[in-house]
């Protein structure tokens, strides 16, 4: 697997500094998590999930999340399960290959990583069970509403499902349970999570937060133009999560941003939020009025937002989310060379940047500086003069 792989040979040429370098389900979970990018959502209910599935790999999308939770209805779940396991089934039968693995002559080609969210832990048992060989093709489950008290029950059922077939199965646990919200029991809830996540640290691959369900504790949904970090309650819930299970001393994770649910503007009340100018030097006009008609310039503010507040890739509903957040994830050529400066200073001290518009620092700038680079491995880093809207097009192209 690797990241723009859908884009002509000769157009990355032009794109990339440095190209993506690819990956596969048994790398380090520290680059998986990164490589994760922009994870697709899709009910498990869907009837052509696995035609859907190979679609969205042909369209560059590199993890899916299969739901059997809240994206289907309570008197759903047996029919949901059933078509899940049909349809995974069948991509195995026909020749799907295990996600970064070579198909070996196989009659199609490799499939995102998938994961399945789950409403219960017994499901994770038996969901592995009941696909036989075709679990090859899952890389692991969504745990929801993760807490200290039932997280722990969520934890040993992957790990006997792992035990049992052999396969690395990795977790996502989802932070968006009131207690996650309220103020008076957050700080608490979450250093016990953090406690439990450390015991099974090789096996958890990033933490999600759901601020579809975080809103709901107020009865708050966010609109089309404004951004989570507008939405004050949740957005303080996100400043303690990073603060508690992002940190970048060790003992922290990858924390991915929260779903973005438009796809189609309504109304608006205030201005795009897209400058005209990078658009016009490209003459991309029409790429800009696309974004706009379809609500993705807040889509694209709340990932600039989502980066600079800690947060790697973010989970989408659309297929044409994913364009817009694997765009913003490359490393641009400035960033690049500001962190190949500041790793470069073994004992610390200042320099200007290689770009001579700011100061590096050795020591404080060191954390950003790996983490960039690891991005910089499955993202790659743009040439010196391509700009967001080119990758963006190049991206978004079938």
């Amino acid at each position: 697997m690797r990241h723009f792989d859908h884009i002509d040979t000769a157009y990355r040429k032009h794109l990339f500094y440095r190209h993506p370098r690819p990956f596969g389900r048994h790398d380090d979970p520290a680059v998986l998590a990164v490589a994760l990018g922009a994870t697709l959502y899709c009910p498990a209910t869907r009837p052509a999930l696995a035609a859907d599935i190979e679609k969205a790999a042909r369209r560059g999308v590199m993890s899916m999340v299969v739901c059997l939770e809240d994206a289907i209805g309570d008197d759903e779940v047996p029919e949901a399960e059933a078509n899940l396991v049909a349809q995974l089934r069948d991509l195995h039968a026909r020749g799907a290959d295990v996600p970064g693995e070579a198909g070996g002559g196989r009659s199609i080609g490799g499939v995102p990583l998938l994961f399945v969210r789950v409403r219960e832990p017994r499901q994770i048992g038996d969901i592995a069970v009941r696909l036989g060989p075709a679990a090859g093709l899952v890389s692991g489950f969504v745990l929801p509403k993760f807490t200290a008290a039932a997280g722990g029950a969520f934890l040993d059922a992957l790990e006997d499902a792992a035990a049992r077939t052999g396969l690395p199965l990795l977790a996502m646990p989802v932070i968006e349970s009131p207690d996650a919200v309220y103020s008076e029991s957050r700080t608490e809830m979450l250093h016990e999570v953090a406690r439990l996540l450390a015991k099974h640290r090789e096996r958890v691959l990033a933490v999600r937060i759901g601020a579809t369900d975080m809103s709901a504790a107020y009865g708050l949904r966010r609109p089309p133009d404004l951004t989570i970090y507008d939405i004050r309650p949740v957005a303080a819930a996100i400043t303690d999560i990073v603060n508690v299970l992002g940190r970048a001393d060790g003992s922290g994770f990858v924390v991915t941003g929260p779903v973005w649910e438009y796809f189609s503007a309504g109304e608006r009340m205030f201005k795009p939020q897209l400058r005209q100018s990078p658009f016009e030097a490209q003459r991309a006009a029409p790429l800009r009025q696309r974004l706009i008609t379809s609500d993705l310039d807040g889509l694209i503010r709340e990932v600039h937002l989502d980066k600079a507040n800690g947060l790697t890739g973010k989970t989408v509903i659309h297929p044409t989310h994913v364009a817009a957040v694997h765009a913003l994830s490359v490393v641009t050529h400035e960033e690049y060379c500001d962190a190949a400066d500041i790793l470069g200073y073994a004992g610390g001290g200042a320099m200007a940047s290689s770009y001579a518009n700011k100061m590096n620092e050795a020591k404080p700038h060191r954390a950003w500086a790996e983490r960039l680079m690891l991005r910089a491995r499955v993202f790659g880093v743009a040439a010196r003069d391509v700009t967001f809207v080119e990758l963006l097009e190049a991206a978004g192209s079938r």
